[in-house]
């Protein structure tokens, strides 16, 4: 059972994820049935703490308070700070002993160089998701959700992903009841849809497409016509396994797989800037009916195109319901 928790900081630590935990595990809510938590913020020093803000910390409790804790968290620091050799050994020794261990954000590249994340899913806010894997090639980077729950270590993607981790944390530890008015106390909701993929700014792919780039340019221009493997080789004056050679060399990906992320792309900058419904967004794009825009788009972003819908476009009418 989930009783006390040490959160470690140390000189580059950022501010809203401390927050976070501090929030999540820190509050006295007792009034409201949920239970008090022994809680710390711990670090190597005494000495006042430089934050990614500009300001400092004072943080009264050593490392030593790490011993006592059965849920050791680490929140986000800038990328490429090294944690302290302090931090690291407290890391490893809690592991060691059992102590499940939280990170979020960045903080995963912390628990990345402690050897925690070797053989193990985990993630991390998906602008770093590709430097995680490579600077940790054993770690198994899973970038659409927004946290992964490995057994003993949690890692959790951006900012208020870490957040949804800690409630997750509280709800397997004492029910959905105690986990909804943490919750409710911090004015989010108990359990979030879909992943971190719903929230990935993707552009048209970056390649090298010097043959192709007229083709694909026009394609883009129209999404809502049909684009098989024949017509669009009839149309670069190749033949169908030329064309699909050639499409896989300079996009790195299929015809197919390409036009149906940009008809989902299409699709998600209706989804935010107009209020058509869905099946006049799915035709204009070229998915033909509502059924296959919702199929492709929950493959791709991980939520329904309402539930995508919902969370960005500020004011939803009728019309997008």
């Amino acid at each position: 059972m989930l009783t006390n928790v040490a959160v470690l900081a140390y000189e580059g630590v950022a501010p809203f994820e401390l927050g976070v935990l501090c929030e999540a595990f820190g509050l006295d809510r007792r009034e409201h049935g949920v239970p008090l938590l022994d809680f710390a913020v711990c670090a190597e020093t005494r000495d006042p703490i430089p934050t990614s803000m500009g300001f400092s910390l004072q943080v009264n409790e050593s490392l030593d308070r790490v011993r006592e804790a059965d849920l050791v968290a680490v929140p986000a620091l800038p990328r490429g700070r090294v944690a302290p050799d302090g931090v690291i050994e407290a890391l490893q020794e809690a592991y060691e002993r059992g102590a499940r261990i939280l990170s979020v954000c960045s903080g995963a590249f912390t628990l990345g160089m402690a050897g925690l994340l070797d053989g193990r899913d985990c993630t991390t806010h998906w602008m770093y998701t590709d430097e995680l894997q490579r600077r940790f090639p054993a770690a198994n980077v899973v970038p659409e959700v927004l946290y992964v729950d490995a057994g003993q270590v949690i890692t959790s993607a951006g900012t208020a992903a870490g957040l949804d981790a800690c409630l997750h944390i509280w709800r397997q530890e004492y029910g959905a009841a105690v986990a909804s008015m943490v919750a409710r106390r911090a004015v989010v909701p108990p359990h979030r849809d879909g992943g971190q993929a719903q929230y990935i700014a993707r552009a048209v792919p970056d390649c090298d497409a010097d043959t192709l780039r007229p083709l694909l340019t026009w394609i883009l221009e129209n999404l809502a016509e049909e684009h098989s493997v024949d017509t669009l080789a009839r149309r670069a004056l190749m033949s169908p396994r030329t064309f699909a050679r050639r499409f896989r060399d300079e996009t790195g990906t299929t015809p197919h797989s390409w036009v149906t992320r940009q008809r989902v792309a299409a699709a998600e900058e209706m989804l935010e800037t107009t209020e058509q419904p869905v099946e006049w967004i799915a035709t204009e794009v070229g998915f033909g009916n509502a059924a296959a825009l919702r199929h492709h788009f929950q493959r791709v972003r991980g939520v329904s195109p309402q539930q995508y819908r919902r969370t960005f476009c500020p004011a939803p009418t009728e019309a997008s319901a």
